[in-house]
């Protein structure tokens, strides 16, 4: 069973929960979109409210993500505030639920492995990048930059990493980004938005911007015997 989009309803009302709390995050995410949205967007939404960190800090403390951080989601569709659609009509709403959360923490760990692979081998994405936010993402007005890095040049690199495909959101999310940085860098500053793959809106909204670069990610493995 596999979902593909998430649609709120006009019960959808993140005030009945307390601010800042699991079901509240998700919530106020879904309030951002007016009809059916792709589970990947969800996921972007809701790391800007802060719950990736919260899923990080969860992972050091516990090894893993509680169990209840499942049930968010499926609460959402039963008090009717959500619909879950997905190819099957065979899942029950409780299974929906199960697998967009599911989902959300492939993305949130695909993500993280992403940027810890990255930041350990900066430079097979640009010879001379030099990271700049002490090992952190940086905060900045419109989110938190995924990798800041410097260039040769002196100028300011932005990266933002997507697990999967990036579509236009992606481009004005890390034009954003640039945009924060700017007076800071005195206008020198440049973005590389990283992702597997990218859509042809992507594509065509990158175009006008020669200050920003699509580099799509790929895996190499390696086998050892051990006996």
């Amino acid at each position: 069973m596999k979902i593909q989009t998430v649609e709120k309803t006009d019960k959808l009302n993140p005030g009945q929960f307390k601010k800042d709390k699991q079901p509240w995050r998700v919530a106020d995410a879904l309030t951002r979109f007016s009809g059916p949205v792709p589970v990947e967007d969800v996921v972007e939404a809701v790391k800007k409210n802060g719950y990736e960190k919260l899923l990080n800090e969860w992972a050091m403390e516990y090894g893993g993500v509680p169990r209840s951080v499942r049930y968010h989601l499926k609460n959402l569709s039963e008090e009717g505030m959500a619909k879950l659609n997905t190819f099957s009509n065979a899942a029950t709403p409780t299974e929906a639920a199960a697998e967009v959360q599911d989902s959300l923490e492939t993305t949130f760990g695909l993500e993280r492995d992403l940027q810890t692979a990255l930041r350990a081998n900066i430079s097979q994405l640009e010879e001379g990048l030099k990271i700049t936010d002490g090992g952190k993402e940086r905060t900045v007005p419109s989110g938190r930059i995924d990798i800041l890095a410097a260039a040769s040049d002196g100028a300011h690199v932005v990266i933002e990493l997507k697990a999967g495909m990036a579509d236009k959101d992606a481009i004005g999310q890390i034009l954003a980004y640039m945009g924060d940085l700017h007076a800071e860098a005195k206008g020198n500053v440049r973005g590389i938005l990283v992702a597997a793959d990218f859509t042809e809106k992507a594509i065509s909204a990158s175009k006008p911007v020669p200050s920003l670069d699509l580099m799509k990610y790929g895996f190499k493995f390696s086998f050892q015997s051990v006996s």
